[in-house]
């Protein structure tokens, strides 16, 4: 078994309306910089985005009312690495959590990397809806 964290932050905002924004692949680049740094291309039931690792094909788990923004990220040598992100309603706001897994064979570097990535991705995210 790989290491994993959980990575959870509270938004002052409501978890819908966080959902909307968080959930729409279009909005990557406003707040996902780890994962999106370009235009979001949609091809069929999969997203095409520019990443700091190179050119990814993500693929997000279908609308629902439960807040699960799930998503398998293709890398360009076609590994899959799979993503559970939830917005649960805490109160007023809400609680935003990314589960980040280690990859087989990752260095510590590269998973503190990744961790340090998903953090600064969840701030931005919370900074936009609280100050948006």
């Amino acid at each position: 078994m790989n290491e994993v964290h959980h990575l959870s932050l509270y938004i002052d905002c409501p978890a819908q309306t966080v959902y909307q924004f968080a959930s729409n692949p279009v909005n990557l680049p406003l707040w996902a910089a780890g994962l999106a740094q370009s235009n979001v291309i949609q091809e069929g039931n999969l997203w095409l985005v520019e990443a700091p690792f190179g050119r990814v094909r993500i693929e997000f788990a279908p609308a629902n009312p439960f807040g699960v923004m799930d998503h398998t990220v293709e890398l360009e040598d076609g590994e899959r690495v799979y993503n559970p992100m939830r917005v649960v309603p805490h109160g007023e706001g809400c609680e935003f959590t990314f589960t980040l897994f280690r990859r087989d064979g990752m260095s510590d570097e590269a998973f503190f990397r990744d961790k340090m990535a998903v953090i600064n991705d969840l701030n931005a995210l919370k900074e936009r809806m609280e100050n948006h």
